[in-house]
């Protein structure tokens, strides 16, 4: 889908053309009745229908009579048409098919037990949409009456429907003021969202709309609300985006989209039709008409037809004035969103890599023969009958291919893989590399009218668009320690972080200023505390993060830049990983992401550096993050401990184990949201945003009904204990049964603990190892306090109860665990003495004599420091 949205006719909102109105001449195409009217998608013919038993078929720029199709129902209320059929539905409750080829009645698709409301083809003419005062929408097969699908989630009657420009969707606008979004693309159509307070609460036979007219590019759609205006609804997230406002004063009747998009028709009970420019939502030209209900657009002519309640059918050649016609000559324009992701410069804008390539036309050259080559030798023409093509195509398999500037076949009958420049290059196979985009961590997508900037444990930062400027609101979820503020924003920040000191923004480049960076703290000894700097002329943040020491700034230049909390300049390097995806940062340690060599599915490995910024020493240089094919990088951030932690796609956590030393970083798993407890039964459907790690728990906002990301009104912070992907377990496993079906009494009260309490202790042990691990990592780079001295005892100590429980487990389960049992005696780290001892005595208590001998060995060889040398095998 292409979008011309830079064209200078586009570039600015005309004012409101002077129109001299052609006087037309309504034709009685009906009795006094509503009178409803649909084009064919090639535009050549015009369909109506009435009151009366009669369907009247017009040819578009014919002055003749219409074709009449006699002996249909009474009383219509609906007609669709397809280039070989049209269909109609009657207050009798019918849906009937005529055929425009012979101009006959072919078939009765469905009857209803109520009057028909409303009818719609999809795009290719497949299924038939039925509305009806039922609740339910009928979906007939056009060519299989017997295939029908069904929408039930309404509570009340139908009016309108409306198919999506791709025929996966379909909009419903109920009589109860909701509009109804369903998935039809499989067998059993699903719910995507409902859509409330924007249209009214309507009559089913009222004929004012509340229909939702999809627009051409089919990511939004426009429908009439209560206070006589159009708003544009996001077709993704059921957000509002541009309202066409103040044009009627009376109730809207009817409303259509351009075919390329660029323009809007509105008429209304106050007798007016209004043409609008989509992109300014202006009013650009006002017709009087009177009793207008439905309105429709020629598919590629200036000509616009609509019927009244009178019964008229009114053609209105060279509706768009010539003044404004270059609008209606555009390529296909993109639905006017609040914030249009299409229309959009910013740093998450995902660029290709050329690797200093030029056009492809370029780069290849004719091959040039070599002195005893065959041209050469036979000379130029000897192989022109060798160019003919001598195997003739007539199944259209493509052996007649075109001859490359190489002398090779094209193979034009093959389709290129998506993503994948297939063709073949001189010197090398290429691929259009797909480059993860920049994000900024805790930050989401405009949403309507507002974003989040920064979400984390300490607060919240949010923003609202009100066009000439931003609103910003900073609230803690502290507020005995700091205060919320507010203010106006006209440099028109779109990132921020957020901590206990202060509070970070940047914007991005605009009206000829250049990108700016801002600090507030939160408190300060002098009248003046807060800075901003000016990054050079055509460089742009890509993400920003703010720690207690340092404010880093990646740029769209691939710069780093570190200031000190109030300004100044203290490093500036370029990334080795280019371009730059992310940043984030604790005390003086500095985590930046990029974008690295490009991996066998055509997307980049991402790679990652992280520094001491303030001794100048590099932790981990350019190491990869550990992500699976097809996931992308959601979050990136440092726990209260100061961990480097990542969020993926797939919804799983991991933490940076041993990041302190140079080449021994990896990557562990310490939580799977898809394996949490909550979704084991499979009825909830849900997603998790990522927001911190603070005392060894994941916070998050669960997200339900398919969102990606949260939004207003702010949601509740929500927290998940830690668990490990080891194995699986069993969480609901039914008590077992005895031999006649009865349960057994005798461990029904212990089995499910039973089969859980080996793979939990597991978990168990695995977590505690990998948080000792990063603990004695923390204190061998730092001085260690007696406070922390005693901590690392004592998590070694709970590491080594872990290990005791387990023991238990392996004698309660036989002598013939006991290897396994021994090897976990083994992996106590304690040196005193005290563990073996109590795992000598879990070996007596369950009478296992030979293991305890082998504790007793392994409790002697450690005391006289042996344990480290090579032991024989034991049998």
């Amino acid at each position: 889908m292409n979008f011309d949205i830079s064209a200078d006719r586009l570039s600015k909102p005309r004012a409101m053309a002077t129109v001299t109105q052609q006087r037309l001449r309504g034709r009685p195409a009906h009795p006094s009745g509503p009178t409803f009217l649909a084009f064919t998608p090639n535009g050549r013919r015009l369909i109506t229908a009435g009151s009366n038993n009669a369907v009247r078929v017009y040819t578009t720029g014919s002055d003749g009579e219409p074709t009449n199709i006699d002996d249909c129902q009474e009383n219509n209320t609906a007609v669709a048409a397809t280039n070989e059929f049209f269909i109609t539905g009657s207050e009798d409750g019918t849906v009937c098919m005529y055929s425009l080829e012979t101009n006959n009645y072919e078939k009765m698709l469905t009857r209803c037990t109520l009057p028909i409301r409303d009818v719609a083809l999809s795009p290719d003419g497949k299924w038939a949409a039925v509305a009806s005062d039922e609740m339910t929408v009928k979906i007939v097969n056009t060519h299989d009456i017997t295939k029908v699908l069904y929408l039930r989630d309404q509570s009340k009657a139908v009016k309108h429907i409306s198919f999506h420009p791709s025929g996966s969707y379909i909009a419903v606008s109920c009589t109860d003021g909701i509009i109804y979004i369903y998935n039809i693309a499989s067998e059993t159509p699903e719910i995507v969202r409902k859509v409330d307070g924007v249209i009214r609460n309507l009559e089913a036979d009222a004929e004012a709309t509340s229909r939702a007219v999809w627009h051409p590019d089919g990511r939004a759609f426009a429908a009439p609300t209560a206070t006589r205006d159009v708003v544009v609804v996001s077709r993704s997230d059921g957000e509002r985006q541009k309202v066409f406002t103040g044009g009627h004063m009376g109730d809207i009747t009817a409303l259509a989209w351009s075919p390329n998009g660029a323009l809007l028709i509105t008429a209304g009970s106050d007798h007016k039709i209004l043409l609008w420019d989509a992109r300014s939502q202006k009013i650009l030209t006002r017709y009087d008409h009177a009793h207008v209900i439905n309105i429709v657009w020629h598919s590629h002519e200036n000509l616009v037809s609509f019927t009244t309640s009178e019964g008229e059918l009114f053609i209105h050649t060279n509706f768009v004035p010539p003044g404004i016609l270059p609008l209606l000559e555009a390529p296909l324009q993109p639905a006017p969103f609040i914030h249009d992701p299409l229309s959009e410069i910013s740093g998450n804008e995902r660029r290709a890599l050329t690797n200093g390539h030029g056009k492809p036309q370029d780069r290849q050259a004719k091959r040039v023969g070599t002195p005893d080559s065959l041209d050469d030798i036979l000379g130029s023409e000897a192989g022109s009958d060798l160019e003919d093509d001598f195997v003739v195509d007539d199944d259209g398999a493509g052996y007649s291919a075109g001859i490359n500037g190489y002398g090779k076949r094209v193979g034009s009958n093959l389709e290129d893989i998506d993503g994948v420049d297939t063709k073949r290059r001189a010197t090398f196979s290429a691929r259009a590399a797909i480059i993860h985009p920049s994000f900024q961590p805790g930050s989401t997508p405009w949403r309507g009218d507002r974003k989040y900037l920064c979400l984390n444990l300490t607060g919240f930062v949010w923003t609202v668009d009100q066009d000439t400027h931003r609103t910003v609101t900073v609230e803690f979820y502290d507020r005995e320690y700091h205060r919320d503020f507010h203010f106006t924003d006209p440099y028109l920040y779109d990132k921020a972080c957020l901590n206990e000191n202060g509070t970070l923004f940047s914007c991005p480049p605009a009206n000829g200023n250049p990108a700016m960076v801002f600090y507030r703290p939160h408190e300060t000894w002098t009248s003046r505390a807060d800075w901003r700097t000016q990054l050079p002329i055509g460089e742009d943040v890509t993400s920003i993060s703010l720690s207690d020491s340092y404010i880093v700034v990646t740029t769209s230049a691939d710069y780093v830049r570190i200031y000190t909390l109030f300004g100044t300049p203290f490093s500036i390097y370029r990334q080795k990983s280019l371009p730059a995806v992310t940043c984030t940062s604790w005390r003086d340690y500095v985590l930046t992401i990029g974008n690295g060599p490009i991996s066998a599915d055509g997307s980049t490995r991402l790679l990652y550096t992280i520094e001491n910024v303030k001794r100048s020493e590099t932790c981990q240089s350019e190491d990869t993050v550990a992500l699976p094919s097809g996931v992308e990088l959601q979050s990136v951030f440092y726990s209260d401990n100061g961990d480097p932690y990542i969020y993926d796609t797939s919804g799983v956590l991991l933490i940076l184990q041993h990041w302190r030393t140079p080449g021994q970083a990896q990557w562990v798993p310490v939580l799977d949201t898809k394996t949490l407890d909550r979704l084991a039964s499979g009825r909830k459907d849900e997603t998790y945003w990522p927001v911190a790690v603070a005392a060894d728990k994941f916070h998050c906002i669960i997200l339900k009904g398919g969102d990606k990301h949260p939004y207003f009104p702010r949601p509740l912070l929500s927290e998940f204990e830690f668990k490990i992907p080891v194995s699986s377990i069993i969480s609901n496993r039914p008590k077992p049964r005895t031999t006649n079906g009865d349960i057994d009494d005798l461990d029904s009260s212990s089995s499910t603990f039973l089969l859980n309490e080996g793979p939990k202790l597991e978990e168990s042990y695995l977590r505690s190892s990998l948080f000792l691990s990063l603990f004695q990592d923390l204190l061998a780079s730092t001085h260690a306090t007696s406070a922390q001295r005693a901590e690392l005892a004592q998590k070694q100590v709970d590491v080594d109860k872990v290990l005791l429980q387990l023991l238990n487990v392996e004698c309660r389960e036989g002598e013939e665990r006991g290897m396994k049992a021994l090897e976990l005696v083994k992996l106590m780290r304690d040196r005193s003495g005290r563990m073996i001892e109590a795992a000598g005595k879990v070996a007596s208590r369950y009478e296992r004599g030979v293991l305890e001998e082998k504790i007793a060995e392994v409790a002697e060889r450690r005391l006289m420091g042996l344990e480290g040398e090579e032991e024989e095998d034991e049998g």
